[in-house]
């Protein structure tokens, strides 16, 4: 059986469409100026004025950003502590929120409430940099991985993910000889794979875009993670990155400022295909049951 809808209904569809369709607009335009002005040339920059679409075409600002190993070397950093710091966040997540999903575990509720607590209140930045300074992590790139390990509010999604996994499941491992590590590896985690690419996500996302505890614990300015580098540029208009023996009328700051933009941004856009699946699903079957 068709349905007919009324003008009034045909009326609403139109102006949603049309409400998503400048809001579509309004998103992607920013990300196009930027994109086209750093295949601008300098020359054509100078005149100033809204660029969607570059009339003279040149890789002037990509020539100079790659011209020393400045940007690869950052970008390398934000590689090495986005892996290693995701594996981590996931592998320190699983192993607390697992048992925090046994309802028989003793003290859980209590170990809960702490978890919570840590959503609602912290112990400030300068107890957090003397803590960081303590553990002798300052100006390491542990600095940017170990201190948030675990975010709250992920531990608690996953938490009850991992209950509504059947028990029986768990206990043909156990009868099977497995013990609670194996159980988690081999049963659990497979079967919780939605929560864990979204997770991941949202783990390689915050490592990639930070840069606060970078300017605050590293001081050695070969371990900045590309958005450090990125905010030398664009905030405070440090544009000499490149070979110091490029003419200055060939580079334009605001091209360069864009095409690292470019640069720090593409990356991680091209991680979100790959996992988008699995995104609205993970996140809506963790957070049904409390």
């Amino acid at each position: 059986m068709t349905y007919d809808k009324t003008w009034g209904g045909r009326l609403f569809d139109l102006f949603n469409y049309g409400f998503l369709l400048i809001f579509a607009i309004v998103c992607i335009l920013p990300f196009l100026y930027v994109l086209a002005v750093s295949f601008t040339s300098p020359a054509e920059v100078a005149k100033g004025g809204m660029i969607l679409f570059p009339k003279e075409f040149s890789l002037a600002a990509y020539r100079y950003i790659f011209s020393t190993d400045t940007l690869l070397r950052s970008l390398l950093v934000s590689v090495y502590v986005t892996v290693l710091g995701t594996f981590i966040n996931l592998l320190m997540t699983s192993l607390m929120a697992y048992p925090l999903s046994k309802t028989h575990i003793k003290g859980r509720q209590f170990i809960l409430l702490a978890v919570l607590f840590t959503m609602l209140f912290s112990g400030g930045l300068i107890p957090t940099y003397f803590v960081v300074k303590a553990m002798g992590l300052t100006n390491t790139l542990w600095s940017l991985m170990i201190p948030g390990a675990i975010s709250a509010f992920n531990l608690i999604v996953l938490k009850n993910f991992f209950q509504q996994i059947p028990d029986g499941l768990e206990d043909s491992a156990k009868i099977d000889g497995c013990n609670d590590l194996g159980v988690l590896f081999r049963i659990v985690l497979p079967l919780s794979m939605p929560a864990i690419a979204t997770f991941a996500l949202f783990y390689a996302v915050s490592h990639w875009n930070q840069y606060f505890n970078a300017v605050m614990y590293i001081n050695d300015n070969t371990k900045w993670p590309i958005q450090v580098l990125l905010r030398e540029i664009v905030i405070l208009a440090q544009s000499r990155i490149g070979d110091a023996s490029i003419d200055e009328a060939e580079i334009q700051p605001l091209t360069i400022r864009m095409a690292v933009i470019v640069f720090a941004t593409v990356p991680i856009l091209f991680v979100y295909p790959f996992l988008q699946k699995h995104f609205t699903k993970g996140v809506l079957l963790g957070s049904v049951k409390g």
